[in-house]
């Protein structure tokens, strides 16, 4: 496929076959990007969040250089490569099942570069490809572009390092088919229309991305497996979320943060348990379980974003009172 007046390519099955999944990009006539994932097979006891690790390396061999100095080996990733690892994981992380514990580990390796190009999106289009081929449970397929502007204003896909400065834009945008998962960057100040014109044209690109990847996955990719998942009871949740709907509603409409968090403090097992009725002897047992706790406060946290979210919205307010386009007060001194 052509991706910003170059030919992409998306290989799997010659390296790294000892993984759950590989991809190869290429990308143009230097930029080579090697992506591996790797799943255990039984989910980490005893957690309450997704083990997922995410490594972006990119050696000086990529560049066809080696270190000058004695030590021949590299040191420590420099701080690019642990952006670009988080470049990787912000897409992905919340596209995995819910409840899904066990450790997943993607490695995308840099081996070839052109280095007025930068490789950070081509890690996530190969990491993308490498679970869509994997029997990793993971539904959606995910890709990145960067976006800059040429000096007539026109959108530029993958733009050359000097482009960025001439361009005043360095977007990157990572997503699926039908949704954004992740816009950063930086640059000049630019109207609104056109960021958002920057950002359709990304989409634009990507879903050709995903629509090459899903190709690929049809032919060679692995059935994806069976998984546990860790689930909160359902009667306790919808208990909880009964019992405690007018508590969190309230707290979340409380201007002041201090009093705002000072009023989730309160809601605790022994509330809970003190709002139990004769009736609720099932959700007493429960609450009453030393496995309870984290999943009682994993239920208000919850119905903590759902509040949040239906504010701004739906009523179209903050939890500080403030508009979705007010500005609060700016206040300065100097000592």
């Amino acid at each position: 496929m052509t991706v910003g007046g170059r030919t992409m390519t998306i290989e799997t099955g010659e390296l790294a076959k000892q993984a759950n999944g590989s991809a190869l990009v290429r990308y143009g006539d230097q930029n080579v990007v090697l992506c591996a994932v790797t799943a255990s097979d039984k989910p980490r006891e005893g957690i309450d969040f997704f083990p997922l690790t995410c490594d972006f390396e990119e050696k000086m061999y990529a560049a066809g250089k080696i270190p000058g100095g004695y030590i021949k080996r590299e040191g420590r990733p420099p701080e690019h490569a642990v952006l670009s690892s988080r470049q990787i994981d912000r897409p992905i992380r919340p596209l995995f099942p819910e409840g899904f514990r066990n450790d997943v580990q993607i490695v995308a390796t840099v081996l070839s570069i052109d280095p007025e190009l930068d490789a950070d999106v081509l890690g996530v289009c190969a990491a993308g490809a490498a679970l869509a081929l994997s029997d990793i449970p993971f539904d959606k397929t995910v890709a990145a572009v960067r976006v800059g502007r040429d000096e007539r204003g026109e959108y530029i896909c993958n733009p050359m390092l000097p482009q960025y400065a001439s361009g005043g834009m360095d977007i990157v945008i990572a997503g699926t088919a039908d949704a954004v998962m992740m816009v950063e960057g930086g640059g000049n100040e630019i109207d609104e229309e056109d960021f958002l014109g920057a950002v359709e044209f990304a989409h634009a690109e990507i879903r050709k991305i995903v629509k090459a990847i899903e190709q690929l996955a049809r032919k060679a990719g692995k059935a994806k497996r069976e998984y546990p998942v860790a689930h909160v009871d359902p009667d306790l949740d919808r208990w909880v979320r009964k019992a405690f709907a007018k508590d969190v509603a309230k707290a979340m409409r409380t201007v002041d943060k201090q009093k705002r968090e000072a009023a989730f403090v309160t809601l605790t097992i022994d509330e809970a348990l003190a709002r139990c009725t004769k009736k609720d002897d099932t959700v007493r047992a429960l609450l009453e379980a030393p496995s309870t706790a984290k999943e009682f406060y994993k239920i208000l946290k919850a119905m903590e974003e759902d509040e949040l979210r239906a504010m701004v919205v739906d009523e179209k307010i903050r939890p500080d009172g403030r508009k979705p386009e007010e500005v609060r007060p700016i206040w300065c001194k100097v000592h």
